[in-house]
């Protein structure tokens, strides 16, 4: 399964940040180009663990050990208009360069840590998860975002 600890994906995953552009449209969601890759920054920094998340309400923990098992099981991508962490949230206008830059040092920094590297916070929604779960969920996290702009 793609993982973020790939180089080799983590350089596609690069590439395809680089075709954004501000006027990029999306196909569904509320966010621009750059609100969205402001909003993987943040869920990198949770990887990271230069964030922790917020622990999420118990239904919605209920509702994310249920779907985990889906998530983690084939490579489907994420599905459209799926729920989104409050704190995950960007409201504000960003600039895209910038944002762009931020998310991809954020990516060389997760594959280049390794599992060692990777948070042992839980997951708002899914709870406890391995650094092989974190790898295998910012990938499809970026790749659903970027799909949704059409990259």
């Amino acid at each position: 399964m793609k993982n973020l600890f790939d180089a080799t994906v983590a350089n596609q995953l690069k590439t395809r940040l680089g075709k954004l552009e501000p006027q990029s449209e999306r196909r569904w969601g509320k966010m621009t180009a750059a609100q969205m890759l402001a909003h993987c920054s943040v869920s990198m920094q949770w990887a990271v663990g230069e964030l922790v998340p917020e622990k999420g309400a118990l239904p919605a923990r209920l509702m994310g050990r249920l779907v985990k098992p889906m998530v983690f099981r084939n490579e489907d991508p994420l599905r459209k208009n799926s729920p989104t962490a409050k704190s995950l949230i960007v409201a504000d206008e960003r600039d895209l360069g910038k944002e762009r830059d931020r998310l991809s040092g954020l990516i060389d920094k997760f594959a280049a840590g390794g599992a060692a590297g990777c948070t042992r916070n839980p997951h708002s929604f899914f709870g406890k998860m391995t650094p092989e779960e974190w790898a295998i969920l910012m990938y499809k996290h970026l790749d659903h975002h970027l799909r949704q702009f059409g990259v």
